[in-house]
């Protein structure tokens, strides 16, 4: 039995980070791709020869082939996810929606509210957990390898000087901006890493002209635990800082460079290809004190665990690979700073 998928949205979310792995998944068969573009419909027909390319989700949910699905991924701009969610679930489908799972944490709340009462899998796609820099950190810090960790640095910084996304250079109420994009991935990770939040910082910024959202921003969270998490996430870094630096009471830890798996999918490799494995391997971080350092191999970014997650939870009853609670959590603490914090 396998778990048969449509993907809402042909842009680079469901072509690069959806679609190639779905249809890797020995348990999940991709069925179809909703989109309305005509390029993106000629780019899915070609890559995936066996799934029904269909105009829009109402088409979808309105013809025969509903019946025969059991999953729609939607990968769309975040002011349609709440809706083609609801839609899904409504339809009696499971449903993996792309991060920034709502534009806001109520809507989101009211997404798992309704999955509960249908009885459906919701769950978010926040793929950096996988990324081989933040699997590499989590195995240290559980094995102790730093002791307690007092602060943990995150950079999640690229250079794009020109916006070329319209709905991306929209105002942040339309879920836009860089820390509804960047931000949600890397306060997900700092609060996977060390913990709930008792209080935030932070600084919104904008360079680019026109009244668009932040695309510099910096973030400061103390957990519950008394850890500090400082997390930059900047769209206009000419040379990016460490990916990671943290501070433990026993030993440091740098890591630098973005996961290189979106630029492999970038340039052509998908998961299925012989030797797609090995494609981001190599890469090393830094471990220790002055005067003992040692470099650690970093882990090999791993999105095809989050789809091992959804297949488990469909078929074996697993809870889903990410709990949707966890992506509200996030999104109240977007909105809180978007509503509290001045953009500058």
């Amino acid at each position: 039995m396998s778990v048969r998928t449509a993907i809402v949205g042909y842009g680079l979310g469901g072509r690069l980070f959806h679609a190639p792995f779905v249809a890797a998944d020995p348990d999940l068969d991709l069925v179809a791709v909703v989109t309305g573009d005509p390029e993106r419909s000629a780019a899915a027909r070609a890559e995936h020869p066996g799934a029904e390319v269909v105009p829009d989700l109402a088409s979808l949910l309105g013809g025969p082939l509903v019946k025969e699905l059991d999953l729609v991924v939607v990968s769309t701009p975040p002011t349609r996810h709440a809706e083609q969610a609801r839609a899904a679930l409504g339809a009696g489908l499971n449903v993996v929606l792309d991060k920034p799972m709502t534009v806001t944490a109520q809507d989101g709340r009211d997404l798992v509210e309704l999955a509960e009462e249908r009885g459906r899998m919701l769950t978010v796609f926040q793929n950096r957990r996988w990324d081989g820099d933040f699997l590499t950190l989590r195995r240290l810090v559980e094995e102790g390898a730093l002791g307690t960790v007092r602060r943990f640095e995150s950079r999640f910084e690229t250079w794009k000087p020109a916006e070329t996304k319209a709905w991306k250079a929209a105002p942040a109420s339309t879920g836009a901006g860089v820390l509804y994009d960047l931000g949600v991935h890397v306060i997900d990770q700092a609060v996977q890493l060390l913990g709930p939040v008792e209080d935030v910082h932070a600084e919104l910024r904008r360079h680019r002209p026109g009244d668009g959202a932040d695309d510099d921003t910096f973030v400061a969270l103390r957990h519950v635990g008394g850890a500090v998490s400082h997390l930059w996430m900047n769209t206009l870094v000419p040379l990016p800082g460490p990916r990671f630096r943290v501070v433990g009471s026993e030993a440091g830890f740098t890591s630098y460079g973005l996961e290189p798996l979106e630029g492999a999918l970038k340039e052509g490799a998908r998961p299925a290809d012989p030797g797609f494995a090995e494609l981001t391997g190599g890469r090393t971080g830094v471990l220790g004190v002055p005067g003992a350092e040692r470099e650690v191999p970093l882990e090999r970014g791993r999105y095809d665990l989050f789809y091992r997650g959804v297949a488990a939870s469909l078929l074996d009853g697993a809870p889903p690979p990410v709990d949707p609670r966890d992506s509200v959590a996030v999104i109240d603490l977007v909105e809180r700073l978007h509503r509290d914090v001045p953009l500058r």
